[in-house]
């Protein structure tokens, strides 16, 4: 899913959001969850890696495997576990400013 800095501080609050993009791995293949995640990072402030029954359905901070950001703008993912939510946040707010 591709989340926006309003999304992760939801969900670090605790609330279900409704992100606008998900982007689905063509298959279980680390390859293309990879490709999945990369998408979704470049549509948004951050992905996240979660399985959901509705793709397209809310994500509640349970639903979360993981967080991925580039956070250097070399293209490569930072992998943050769902604990991690706020050093996510945190990084997405510095990166904006």
């Amino acid at each position: 899913m591709s989340l926006t800095a309003d999304d992760l501080a939801g969900l670090e609050a605790g609330e279900t959001v409704t992100p606008a993009e998900a982007f689905l791995a063509a298959s279980l293949d680390e390859e293309d969850e990879l490709a999945a995640l990369e998408e979704a990072a470049e549509h948004g402030a951050a992905a996240a890696a979660v399985e959901l029954d509705d793709p397209d359905g809310p994500v509640r901070p349970i639903d979360v495997a993981s967080y991925h950001l580039d956070v250097d703008g070399s293209g490569d993912l930072a992998w943050y576990a769902p604990q991690e939510i706020d050093a996510v946040l945190r990084e997405v707010r510095r990166t904006a400013s």
